[in-house]
This record gives C-alpha cells, structure tokens and sequence, in this order.
C-alpha cells in the first residue's frame, strides 16, 4: 500500500512539473506581435501633403517618399540613400500599406498608461498615454529581457513631443526595428535628440535641428520637415528593389541538377528588377550557378524564422521521465484480488 501510494505521489508531482513548466513557455512567447509595415518598411520618410521639406544636410538611408503630393524639397543639399517616390504608385502602395499598419498599432491591447516617459524603464508592450500628450524628456530605458523579439507599441492619444537631447536606450537586447509610435495627431523631436523606431503619425512629423532616428518619420496625411537630421533605416529594411520570391509548392521535392546537365543559368532565373545573368554558358561545372541559401542577396529582405518550435525545457523533460517512471512501475505491480 505504501508504495502504490508513492508512486501515485511520483505520477502526481510529475503533472505538477509538466503543468508548470508549460506555463512557463507561454508566458515567454507572450507580448505584443511586430507591426507588419509591409512596403512602407522600405522608407526612412514618408509623408501626406503638402511636401517633404528639408533644410541643410540630412542624411537619408533608405527612401522618401509622398502621396498624393509630390513636393520633396532639400535633396540635395540633403543625401538620400534610396529613391524619392512623389506622388507615384510606388508610394500609393506604402501608403496604404502604412494606413493599415497604423490602425494595427491603434488596436493592440494596452498594456500600461504612461504619459510621460522620461525615466522610465520599460519591458516590451503596449503603451497608451491616455489623454494626455506622450511627452519625452530625458531617457526612455527599453528593456528587451535578453529577447531580441521584444515588441514596443506606443499609442498617443494625441501628440507625441520629445524634448531637446532626449533619447531612448536599450538594456538587456532590444531592436528599434521593434519599436513603434502610433500617434494620434503630430509628433514633433527636439533638437539634438536620439529617438528611436517607426512613428506612424496621423497628421504630421517635425523634427528639429540635429535629431538621430534609428527607424523611420511615416505621416499619413500631412508634411514631413528636417532639418540637419540623420536617419538610421538600414538595419530593418532591405534595398528599394524587392526581388519576387520564386514559390516552390511544399509537395515538389527540393530542385538538384543532374550530373549531366549543363550548369547554365536557365533564361527564366533572372529576377524581376536586376540586371541579365553574366554567368557565361560555359562556365566552370564546379561553380554554382545560383548562391547559397544562406548568402545575402541584395535586395532580399531577410525575414525571422516564423517557426513554433521550441526545445523542451529541462523541467518539461524532467517531468515526463517522472511520469513515464511512475506508470512503468504501476503497470509492473501484481494485481492482488
């Protein structure tokens, strides 16, 4: 009797650990889901009407663009590293696409109401400021827990208003590719600040003398104004030129070359948008013809694995080596009558 009564104790603390050890892994993939930008993530600015105005020496990474206006002053004496799209389909497209990316920041679910943010030091979530400005000054300290996938979402009511020399920081991991400002009216940076991730304001952006943003300034439907300012884009966007995907259905088996076919490159190879293959036909067979998987293609975004699984976590195994244990043991006890 005893031992029947210890192993239903093994058997019951094995479930316990397996109980707790899968909560654990939900609570680690909790938290707020990335804004999916779509072709918006390809430009440091983007604006409504009436232009894109700067004044003296900006520096642009990535693309500027403006619909249903066309008017983008400053370039140069500004420098933009990609492409200026005024008024055509190209930032059409963006445009709605950052219409749609706003109104999914607007409606995630609040995880905290700060208004003001200096000081404060922050896990990735969702941040509304109520009715009041989202206002700035000092540090922002954004801790990323050693996840490199933190999500931040700040929702303003109205405007958003950084001070002079304000800045946001990371602690602990963090991307400012994860960091998003949803701003219900303007946002306007004060000089010499170091500001950090996407604003996707409704109305306008105004950023003083000397700001540094390591994301990007996209405004729905009003101007965009710089001055001296620098933009930061690169790290979360690829080139200005997408190159189609080719979509391989999962049931046809991986595409090798056969020992006697000649390593040309096949006509229909080239991607949309690049320049014609220059591999000649009589290449050396030992070279590849395509690059590796996991070479960076210019003009490929590199997207995160979308993969759910996980490693079992030691608890998890621990408890199921417990419950196997204790069954084994109860199946293997005589059956008295």
């Amino acid at each position: 009797m005893k031992k029947s009564r210890a192993v239903v104790a093994m058997v019951a603390i094995a479930l316990v650990f397996a109980i707790g050890a899968m909560a654990g892994r939900t609570a680690i993939a909790a938290g707020p889901p990335t804004v999916n930008l779509g072709t918006a993530a390809f430009y440091s600015v983007l604006a409504g009407t009436p232009a894109v105005t700067n004044t003296g020496a900006t520096t642009i990474d990535r693309d500027v663009g403006i619909h249903p206006a066309t008017s983008v002053t400053g370039f140069p004496p500004g420098i933009v590293g990609g492409t200026i799209h005024a008024g055509d389909a190209v930032a059409l497209q963006a445009k709605s696409d950052l219409t749609a990316a706003y109104l999914v920041a607007a409606s995630a679910p609040v995880t905290a109401t700060h208004a003001t943010l200096g000081g404060q030091t922050l896990v990735g979530g969702v941040y509304n400021s109520g009715i009041a400005t989202l206002d700035l000054t000092g540090t922002l300290t954004l801790d990323g827990q050693n996840d490199p996938s933190s999500v931040w979402i700040f929702q303003a009511q109205s405007d958003l208003t950084t001070a002079s020399t304000s800045s946001v920081v990371f602690v602990n991991g963090g991307s400012p590719c994860n960091v998003f400002w949803q701003v219900t009216s303007s946002a306007s940076l004060g000089s010499g600040s170091a500001f950090v991730g996407t604003i996707l304001a409704l109305t306008s952006i105004t950023l003083a003398n000397g700001v540094t943003v390591q994301g990007r300034a996209l405004a729905r439907n009003g101007d965009v104004t710089l001055i001296n300012d620098t933009f930061i884009t690169s790290n979360c966007t690829p080139l200005s030129v997408v190159i189609p995907p080719v979509l391989i259905p999962p049931t046809r088996p991986p595409f090798t070359v056969a020992p006697s076919a000649t390593p040309a490159v096949a006509p229909t190879a080239t991607p949309i948008g690049t320049a014609a293959p220059t591999v000649a036909p009589t290449a050396t067979p030992g070279a590849a013809p395509t690059a590796a998987p996991s070479a960076a293609v210019a003009g490929v975004q590199t997207l995160p694995s979308t993969s759910t699984d996980e490693q079992l976590s030691p608890l998890l195994v621990l408890a199921i080596a417990l419950a196997g244990l204790g069954i084994l043991m109860l199946l293997r006890r005589p059956i008295r009558n």
